[in-house]
């Protein structure tokens, strides 16, 4: 079997963090929200479209239970920005930074990356191409 990418990440939201999450992703990360078939009540989750062949499926659950340090650590995506890019479009947005790293090595090599958090404590790193 050979793979040729991740498709989605399924995260799970709080039932009443969906306009946290479009606000977040959507408006302050600029990726694009699709939401017709959710809204519509004919699939229980949302898109964050993060590329033409990837996406973060967000799905509201009462269930919701924050990720905890032995849970979950990070997603990571590779965005077409500079580092310094990527710091002022955060800091216009309103965005705090966790963490910066000068070379995390990811699947594609080391760039230089920043961490942020999103509203239900998701760690987000936003990479640098290599």
């Amino acid at each position: 079997m050979q793979a040729r990418h991740i498709d989605h990440v399924n995260l799970r939201i709080p039932a009443d963090g969906v306009d946290d999450a479009r606000e977040f992703y959507g408006e302050k990360l600029d990726f694009g929200i699709e939401d017709t078939l959710y809204a519509a009540d004919e699939k229980p989750f949302f898109d964050v479209r993060l590329s033409a062949t990837a996406v973060i499926h967000c799905r509201p659950t009462e269930e919701f239970e924050p990720p905890t340090a032995t849970s979950y650590d990070h997603v990571a995506v590779v965005v077409e920005e500079s580092l310094d890019e990527i710091e002022s479009e955060l800091y216009s947005a309103g965005v705090e930074i966790e963490k910066r790293l000068d070379s995390p090595l990811g699947a594609t090599g080391e760039a230089p990356a920043v961490y942020v958090e999103d509203p239900f404590g998701y760690q987000i790193e936003l990479k640098a191409r290599v």
